[in-house]
């Protein structure tokens, strides 16, 4: 759904930003509202990665921006902006998910802002994510009358190489203002790759329903090495079981039936009663071993919202006990939430969240930080905390709003590619980190030390100029987005400044490349 603070006159240039390796990069760089970021990495190519936000356009309301990197997140292609299905429809709600042959697939709602038409909508791209095809009508806005049985889809697609590889399966929840209890998550499923969708069905059943006093029982959805379809969502029905519960729905025939468990079933008093505290939960799955499940919440078990994770090895039939995966002191009345969590290849696993445990203040509208935490598959621990944003962020009221603070990340060959929206530069932002961890569980220097590299790129006194500024410039490389290379610049030895004009050429979008004697590398996407 539509999620704004305010909406203003703006007009802008954007300003693609210089990418510094150890410093967060900006990806949308708008003016007026950029929220709910969303990244996935091409298991084939892990340099290749896209991301997804919902962004405001002038005149057309909130739209679903996407930008795509192939080398890594070094530098990023144009802003592609998805249009409406419908001229009069507002976009909300984006994800994202490759398949085994390297399409990438993106999940979104489009709909009129007074929720009386809509659907959940998936386009595919052949390019990498540089363009998108046509939507395909996933689940009206009416399917299920009054329910509003469209909001926050999650995307998730075989990848198993068996009978059922390029399945893809879209889960949603009930929006605000649907037509009161009982409530549902639903299940959608495509057999030929996302060119049709067949009809919905609810994701859970008598005696594990998700019952009438949760309004929105979100599902979080996944599919195993081997094929088989997981999502979990939340229940309270007292004759099903007298605790609230996470219950987990599994299904090894493609969604035609479905199995169930409990994941949890915790008193009230755990659970973190702050309504602002972005309280989703998260189920993962191990690409090394398919029984090998891990589920990520928030409790207030100490006594303040900290991020819980529980794992099991058997499919689901057996959880272990809780562990406290921030590593803040016990019970110091600052709040975690936010939590984000994701598997590399072998098993390794990291969990990012945002943290407060360095604000003055107490409660969700305190400054904060990203944070995140590093386990090895043969660990059972998680490694110290360490910073992932490069400094405090101050708390702005914008994020009060639905939505309007994500974070989503993506950890492949041990390094994590992460996207957050915050407000540190005054206006709600997409924000990018990228970070390799070195071997065995990692110390906070070790993954969150990179350097900053002090290479500067400046306009210069004209448009179609740079001034760059380092210690001992050893070469300068302009390329267009294809990769051909335009220019050519090898320095005397110790130059640290050089003036570079591109006025010579037409205007496109160009990348260059910073390289010193001390083998640092800078670059800068540039739309001449």
């Amino acid at each position: 759904m539509e999620r704004m603070k305010y909406c203003a006159l703006v007009f802008s240039i954007t300003i693609l930003s210089l990418l510094a390796n150890g410093q967060n990069s900006n990806l949308s760089n708008g003016s007026v509202f950029d929220g709910e970021p969303y990244i996935t990495v091409n298991p084939s190519n892990p340099q290749h990665m896209v991301v997804a936000w919902m962004g405001y356009v002038f005149l057309n309301r909130i739209v679903i921006k996407t930008r795509t990197s192939f080398d890594g997140g070094n530098t990023w292609s144009p802003v592609q902006t998805t249009p409406h299905a419908m001229p009069d429809y507002t976009s909300a709600d984006p994800s994202l998910a490759f398949d085994a042959n390297g399409n990438v697939f993106l999940c979104m709602i489009d709909s009129r802002p007074d929720h009386t038409a809509g659907a959940i909508y998936l386009r595919k791209s052949t390019d990498g994510g540089l363009s998108w095809g046509s939507p395909v009508e996933v689940m009206d806005f009416n399917a299920d009358p009054g329910k509003l049985a469209i909001d926050r889809p999650w995307i998730c697609i075989d990848r198993s190489g068996g009978l059922m590889d390029g399945n893809i399966y879209i889960t949603s929840m009930n929006a605000k203002g649907a037509n009161g209890p009982p409530y549902h998550p639903y299940f959608n499923r495509s057999l030929d790759n996302g060119e049709t969708f067949e009809p919905w069905r609810y994701a859970d059943t008598t005696g594990w329903l998700a019952g009438s006093l949760i309004p929105q029982p979100m599902p979080t959805p996944l599919v195993t090495a081997d094929g088989t379809f997981h999502c979990v969502y939340p229940s309270y029905v007292f004759s099903q079981n007298i605790l609230p519960q996470y219950i987990l729905a599994t299904s090894t025939n493609a969604g035609t039936g479905f199995t169930y468990q409990t994941v949890l079933a915790s008193w009230f008093t755990n659970a973190v009663t702050d309504t602002s505290a972005k309280k989703g939960y998260l189920l993962r799955a191990d690409p090394s071993n398919s029984d090998h499940l891990a589920f990520i919440h928030l409790s207030n078990e100490n006594g303040d919202s900290d991020i819980s994770f529980r794992e099991t090895y058997d499919s689901g039939e057996t959880w272990s006990n809780s562990i406290r995966v921030n590593d803040d002191p016990v019970g110091n009345n600052r709040m975690q939430d936010l939590a984000w969590a994701a598997f590399d290849t072998d098993g390794d696993m990291v969990i990012t969240w945002r943290d407060r445990r360095h604000a003055a203040d107490t409660g969700y509208s305190a400054s904060y930080e990203i944070y995140g935490a590093f386990r090895h598959r043969d660990s059972v621990n998680f490694s110290a905390n360490f910073r992932i944003s490069d400094g405090s962020i101050p708390f702005d009221d914008i994020l009060l709003g639905s939505g309007n603070d994500f974070m989503s990340v993506e950890l492949y060959n041990d390094t994590l590619s992460l996207v957050w929206g915050d407000t540190h530069t005054g206006t709600l932002n997409i924000w990018f980190q990228r970070m390799t961890i070195n071997g065995a569980p990692v110390s906070v220097q070790q993954i969150a030390a990179e350097p900053l590299y002090d290479v500067n790129i400046r306009q210069g006194a004209s448009a179609k100029t740079f001034e760059i500024s380092a210690e001992m410039i050893d070469h300068i490389n302009v390329s267009d987005l294809s990769g051909r290379s335009l220019i050519n610049v090898n320095l005397p030895k110790n130059s640290d400044r050089y003036l570079l004009n591109l006025s010579a050429f037409p205007t496109a979008y160009y990348v260059i490349t910073i390289k010193t004697q001390l083998g640092k590398t800078a670059r800068k996407m540039y739309n001449n």
